[in-house]
């Protein structure tokens, strides 16, 4: 049997970064994201957000990529919320995301982070966090 145990902080938004999820809603989301990625044996530890976009730290299990676990919680999550009808617009997510490790020595510190996204985002957009993100972890930032 495998024990893994990679940390991953992953951060998606709605397609054109549409303002969507409405905050009594998301909360709903949030909940149902959690529970059924227990059952594909993804831990959500912590997730939250504003209306545009997501931020979730998690933990895979064992045979599941990163991508496997974004396109399941991602695809699934807009699947069930537009069955549901649960927002005033149908849910499209963005097809990029972002995913970076997180060591055990950071755990609290980035769970404080997306404690706070409401507050984070009265001084920053997603675009300018997303970008900060990108080139915190060494991405090129392409302009076109």
């Amino acid at each position: 049997m495998a024990h893994v145990k990679i940390w991953i902080h992953a951060v998606w938004g709605t397609k054109n970064r549409e303002p969507i999820l409405s905050k009594n809603e998301r909360i709903i989301l949030f909940q149902h994201i959690r529970q059924n990625a227990k059952e594909k044996g993804i831990y959500v530890d912590f997730i939250n957000g504003i209306e545009d976009h997501v931020h979730c730290l998690l933990t895979l299990n064992a045979d599941m990529s990163i991508a496997q676990a974004m396109q399941f919680i991602k695809g699934e999550a807009a699947y069930w919320a537009n069955k549901e009808q649960l927002f005033a617009k149908k849910l499209y997510w963005a097809d990029e995301y972002f995913a970076a490790s997180v060591s055990e020595s950071q755990i609290e510190r980035v769970r404080n982070y997306i404690k706070n996204q409401e507050e984070h985002h009265r001084k920053k957009t997603f675009s300018e966090e997303y970008e900060a993100l990108l080139v915190k972890h060494g991405y090129q930032i392409f302009q076109g």
